[in-house]
């Protein structure tokens, strides 16, 4: 090749690398559908966007994020998840239940990530956790298995402890699940629940009337965006019926709970980010393992047991991950 050919030829492939270059990154559209937005969660919800920026993504940049929040109305999930759908966006996460089962009736073939999830395989979102098997992974928390250590940990707290109040959502599928698991333990500790069922704020007072009325001895949560969503409300209520409470999460001990025991949900929701990145890479979620939380945390409010009259035994303190003075 000749120097005038070879010049010519190098000039037009710095032409085609700097149009190559100057193509601007693809703008990822990613549908998050949940309870609260992260103006409200800000907390929770840096834990993704941390997780997004480790692997390279900027909102504003390479990713934007389509947001459908349902608060406390529940009914609204199939018509936000449609939108969502509508919208044609590259991946939807999905924030605890019933989020992600409205987004998989509504797609079969946008890849979902579930951010936190008790049992994604009871609740039929996966056909196994090895191999998810449809359109859904993501990040289990095995909710199930900790409400009969929850119950063990009050029952350390309160010795005496015979009949527990128990909040459920029944519309939240997989509180029927952490029901089941619930009333074995309670069999095997001589524990009788009492389960009241919340459907929206309004319930609130009446479910607390009923448990005094009925004297229970302490109060579990289950999951929900619409106890997290009013978790001040909740722990205002059992602080002021004198009910030491256990709950799934940290942020209610920090609300001024009693008790939490569970995986973290900023954790979850961070790694439920490589989810995002494997499948915007091209990945199948059918094939993609789905993550079991590995670290469970015990929070403990000393300022609430003293002010409930409680004595928290040394041996719980010394196995707690955190306690708040």
């Amino acid at each position: 090749m000749d120097r005038r050919r070879f010049t010519s030829f190098l000039a037009g492939g710095l032409v085609v690398a700097r149009s190559f270059a100057a193509q601007p990154a693809k703008l990822h559209r990613i549908g998050y559908l949940g309870g609260t937005p992260p103006s409200a969660e800000p907390y929770l919800f840096e834990g993704f966007f941390q997780g997004l920026r480790e692997l390279g993504y900027v909102e504003g940049q390479n990713f934007v994020l389509e947001g459908r929040y349902y608060g406390d109305r529940i009914e609204r999930l199939p018509a936000l998840a449609a939108e969502l759908v509508q919208l044609k966006v590259d991946v939807i996460v999905a924030g605890g239940p019933p989020a992600p089962e409205a987004a998989h009736r509504a797609t079969t073939t946008i890849p979902i990530i579930m951010a936190y999830h008790p049992d994604p395989v009871g609740s039929g979102l996966a056909a196994s956790l090895a191999r998810p098997g449809g359109n859904v992974t993501g990040m289990s928390v095995l909710t199930p298995e900790l409400v009969g250590k929850q119950l063990q940990l009050l029952k350390e707290v309160i010795p005496g402890m015979s009949r527990v109040a128990v909040l459920s959502n029944p519309t939240v599928p997989t509180n029927a699940l952490l029901l089941k698991e619930a009333e074995a333990a309670g069999r095997s500790m001589n524990v009788q629940l009492q389960v009241l069922d919340v459907r929206a704020p309004g319930d609130f007072d009446g479910a607390f009337s009923a448990m005094m009325r009925d004297r229970s001895h302490a109060l579990i949560v289950l999951g929900g965006s619409i106890f997290f969503a009013e978790r001040t409300r909740v722990v205002a209520l059992a602080a002021q019926n004198r009910l030491p409470s256990m709950y799934l999460l940290k942020q209610y001990v920090e609300a001024g709970g009693l008790m939490a025991y569970g995986a973290s949900n900023r954790e979850s929701i961070r790694r439920a980010a490589t989810y995002v990145d494997r499948v915007l890479k091209g990945a199948k979620p059918a094939d993609l393992p789905i993550e079991q939380a590995t670290k469970l945390e015990l929070i403990i409010n000393l300022k609430t047991a003293k002010a409930l009259g409680l004595t928290i035994p040394q041996g719980l303190l010394q196995r707690a991950d955190e306690v708040i003075q």
